[in-house]
């Protein structure tokens, strides 16, 4: 799906340049040429970014802002001739998020729309994730569980962190000094004993027979894996 910009300025020539050039990269435009109509599209569709001129007739475009503030965290980038009018829309609690001033260039506007969607990505509230299950173990990671055949089994945190990081990569093997990096968030100078009284743990906790696991894999001289089922 392309995403979508709410471009709100009454200047028909850098309307028509700004959305011309965005187009041809990528992206759908939704033109309101005054406050008032900018209200009515962003109350029928949804946006991942608005593109704001300041100086706009029948709303001007503080009041707008104002407004879509009160429903919405969509990200808003003004476009403004005037330094004042910026400032106060990001510095008094406006809620724009940045802005880009006239003149511009088409290659800088390009990057400033990017940069704000990402970031309003990447801070956004992540989608609900499924259990993943691998034989008869069942993890689910919204509710930080483990069942096996239905029946809870109790982890500590390091635990969970170990059998998530293999169900999470089920194709990768890991080397001692990757899975404590990856776990313990640290560098690893070679002691494995904290890795293997963990390991050893979470098998009598998930294996049948702790001796010959089948889920967590031992390869020898190498590290671990995920068994295959």
């Amino acid at each position: 799906m392309l995403q979508q910009i709410l471009l709100v300025e009454d200047d028909g020539s850098i309307s028509e340049m700004i959305e011309n050039y965005l187009t041809k990269e990528g992206f759908h435009i939704v033109h309101a040429e005054d406050g008032v109509k900018a209200i009515e599209a962003f109350q029928n569709e949804r946006f991942d970014l608005v593109l704001l001129d300041l100086m706009l007739p029948e709303l001007n475009g503080m009041e707008f802002l104002k407004i879509i503030r009160q429903r919405s965290t969509v990200p808003v980038l003004i476009v403004s001739a005037k330094d004042s009018d910026v400032d106060k829309a990001l510095g008094l609690g406006f809620g724009a998020d940045d802005y880009i001033a006239k003149p511009f260039s088409m290659i800088e506007l390009l990057a400033r729309v990017k940069s704000a969607i990402r970031r309003a990505n990447q801070y956004s509230s992540p989608a609900k994730q499924e259990p993943i299950s691998v034989h008869e173990l069942t993890l689910d990671l919204e509710n930080v569980r483990l069942d096996k055949k239905g029946k809870e089994i109790k982890l500590t945190l390091k635990e969970w962190e170990i059998l998530k990081l293999f169900f999470m990569n089920q194709k990768k093997v890991f080397t001692k000094e990757q899975l404590y990096q990856s776990v313990w968030q640290d560098d690893y100078y070679g002691d494995e004993n904290i890795i293997n009284v963990h390991m050893r743990r979470l098998r009598k906790k998930i294996e049948d027979n702790p001796s010959k696991p089948r889920y967590i894999e031992t390869l020898w001289g190498i590290g671990y894996r995920l068994g295959e089922f």
